[in-house]
């Protein structure tokens, strides 16, 4: 019994790639679009980015063809910069957005982009379930609409919207690339 259960937690670990029920990743993505600098605009909250407000990714493309992702954000409640460095590969096909990305080692948790605007400006990307949910942009601040299209969409497809955190982004934010 004790080793069933070291089983099922290990493959649990290891399978958190998949799509949470009701979305769907968007087709015909191009990554070279896609890559640089998106700003975190909204959020449901969760332990690795707690307290945590003028946050970006950076997307670039490693020598192995995968993904270098570099999350930085200021920890209010430590009052420093954090910055974490991680990789992501695409789980099927890379015209599907649905990525695996890591920052610890073996295990991989999924990226799900399910909502891309045609200019590549506005992301709506999940989780591998509703508990995992973010609103990036190109830019550090959004326009209404696109907030309310997010709030709505997002509420549609089962995400508890009502607990968003909307991440504040100074004026002279510091930018950031990956080496």
């Amino acid at each position: 019994m004790k080793h069933w259960f070291i089983v099922s937690l290990l493959i649990s670990l290891f399978s958190c790639t998949s799509v949470p029920e009701n979305v769907k990743p968007v087709d015909n993505f191009d990554l070279s679009k896609y890559l640089g600098t998106w700003y975190e605009i909204a959020r449901l909250d969760h332990s690795f980015e707690r307290n945590m407000n003028q946050v970006s990714a950076n997307y670039a493309i490693a020598d192995d063809k995968s993904v270098i992702v570099l999350n930085r954000g200021f920890d209010t409640k430590k009052q420093a910069w954090r910055q974490s460095k991680g990789q992501a590969v695409f789980v099927d096909n890379s015209s599907i957005g649905h990525l695996k990305v890591s920052f610890f080692g073996p295990f991989y948790s999924s990226y799900v982009i399910f909502y891309l605007d045609a200019d590549y400006q506005y992301a709506f990307v999940s989780g591998y379930n509703h508990d995992y949910l973010w609103l990036l942009s190109r830019q550090p601040q959004v326009p209404e609409s696109i907030k309310q299209k997010f709030i709505q969409m997002s509420a549609n497809l089962g995400f508890a919207t009502e607990q968003l955190i909307w991440v504040e982004h100074r004026a002279q934010q510091l930018k950031f690339t990956v080496n």
